[in-house]
């Protein structure tokens, strides 16, 4: 059952088209490697589907619906950078402004939202750490406040913004590992990267974007050296080639 539908997207930003003609499906369970150069719209398609960015032509829904009618129950993962760190928070509090859409503004939380809370510090390993503040937490910890935020949601929906950027391996594995079971339970992922490898290793499926679909397939199925350079938009690349292992 597909979670999202993109059909015939174009983006404009500042009077240029960034995204034209993009098709992408994301079903229940599966983990989609968003992958592109910089500047091929990759934030910029996951910006469109949270309803932050309007589209010139094609449609997106999500379980059927726009954008705007599930705003607030998407989880996003933005990157860190983007998230106020020096905010005098501690991490529970932290956490729970990502269901801010269900409690709404100046209302204390409740029960569920506070469960939701627990669960997904729990499944992040932070419990231990909820009154600590964000300010002292490491670029690993950030990273996990930062997915528990948007798993308080229990969102059918996960999109992730270069999720692994700039962190250890312990804590790449601790995500990994959660990803593995998010999408064992039904939740549907997409997630902009980076790290090539660890990509075609643990996504089920990659979409190769460069302002368009340029390819969408299993990681098996992408061996072709070709697609990946017009992907890039490179002639030739021996170091992208062979981080794939597809050089030759």
């Amino acid at each position: 059952m597909s979670v999202l539908s993109v059909q015939g997207v174009a983006v404009e930003l500042g009077g240029r088209q960034v995204l034209h003609d993009v098709d992408l499906r994301v079903t229940e369970s599966e983990h989609v490697g968003l992958i592109g150069p910089n500047g091929a719209g990759k934030t910029t398609l996951l910006r469109a589907l949270l309803g932050l960015l309007p589209i010139r032509s094609g449609s997106i829904t999500i379980d059927g619906r726009t954008p705007a009618q599930v705003r607030g129950t998407i989880g996003y993962v933005p990157q860190r950078h983007e998230f106020v760190w020096d905010y005098p928070v501690d991490v529970g509090t932290a956490v729970m402004t990502g269901r801010t859409h269900h409690i709404g503004w100046l209302r204390r939380p409740g029960r569920a939202d506070r469960s939701a809370v627990a669960e997904a510090l729990e499944r992040v390993d932070l419990t231990d750490l909820v009154r600590r503040p964000i300010g002292e937490l490491s670029g690993g910890q950030r990273q996990r406040v930062l997915v528990a935020r948007a798993l308080a949601l229990r969102p059918r929906l996960l999109l992730l913004d270069e999720p692994f950027t700039g962190l250890d391996v312990p804590t790449q594995e601790i995500l990994t590992q959660l990803f593995r079971s998010l999408t064992a339970e039904g939740t549907a992922i997409l997630m902009t990267t980076h790290d090539l490898p660890a990509a075609a290793e643990t996504c089920s499926r990659l979409c190769l974007l460069n302002e368009t679909v340029v390819a969408d397939g299993p990681p098996d199925e992408l061996r072709d050296p070709a697609v990946w350079l017009r992907a890039f938009g490179v002639a030739r690349s021996e170091q992208l080639l062979h981080s794939l292992g597809v050089a030759r």
